[in-house]
């Protein structure tokens, strides 16, 4: 793809979501969006982003009966990046607990189940509403360098916006890219599964450090491939006095 020209963006367009904040920074961040809610229309673009807010059995609903779930899933499988965001993200494991059991897109095996947090701690409340940290995951004794990922630029520490009551619980450990913490709880808030990457947060809420991640995936979305898998290359170790969302 020539990198002098802005790539075009598919934003999927299923009635569940606020479409014009991202589509807004996706335009900040030199960006071509593009709303849409033609299934067809996702095997033109460089890539697609998948956000939304709402029910998460109610929006697998949508995209079955739009067609746009075989769409992206097929779209995922081009090797183009995919990108979800908040219930977006949710939207790409296989089985959510949300009103029920749910199957999503299966594009990453795991669950989706309800935030849990102490009942001790009567400062943290579900819904998730507001600003938390996000840290490189852990794995191991080590960190995940972030250099080789869309929050490449972001010091780990910075705050983005969260507004949720679910969490991804991926059966694989090593695809958690960064953790945030509700409470006394630790979850998975950024995620990557090879082309296909998801953040919990809402970057186009989320001020300054949101724009620098969404000018990190227009760089993935210009780039001839996806980026390469995320390292490890700084040491740390877990927050034992935590526990982490199950």
């Amino acid at each position: 793809m020539n990198g002098n020209n802005p790539p075009r963006v598919a934003i999927v367009d299923y009635q569940a979501g606020n479409l014009y904040s991202v589509e807004h920074a996706c335009r900040c961040a030199g960006m071509e969006p593009w709303v849409t809610s033609d299934p067809k229309s996702l095997s033109g673009v460089a890539g697609v982003i998948l956000p939304g807010v709402g029910a998460f059995g109610d929006a697998m609903r949508a995209l079955r009966d739009s067609g746009l779930a075989d769409a992206l899933i097929d779209f995922s499988h081009s090797g183009r990046p995919l990108i979800g965001i908040c219930l977006g993200m949710q939207l790409l494991l296989g089985e959510s607990h949300e009103f029920g059991r749910h199957r999503g897109l299966e594009l990453i095996e795991g669950e989706v189940r309800r935030l849990q947090i102490s009942t001790t701690n009567r400062a943290a409340r579900v819904p998730h509403v507001g600003w938390s940290r996000i840290y490189p995951a852990t794995r191991g004794s080590q960190l995940v360098d972030w250099a080789a990922t869309p929050l490449n630029g972001i010091e780990p520490g910075q705050s983005m916006y969260f507004v949720h009551s679910y969490v991804v619980c991926p059966a694989q450990r090593d695809l958690v890219v960064a953790e945030s913490v509700h409470g006394d709880t630790v979850f998975c808030s950024a995620l990557r599964r090879k082309n296909v990457w998801a953040f919990q947060f809402h970057p186009e809420k989320s001020g300054p450090r949101g724009i620098q991640l969404y000018r990190n995936i227009a760089g993935l979305f210009q780039a001839d491939t996806s980026m390469p898998l995320a390292g490890e290359s700084r040491d740390g170790s877990p927050r034992r006095e935590l526990r982490h969302a199950a």
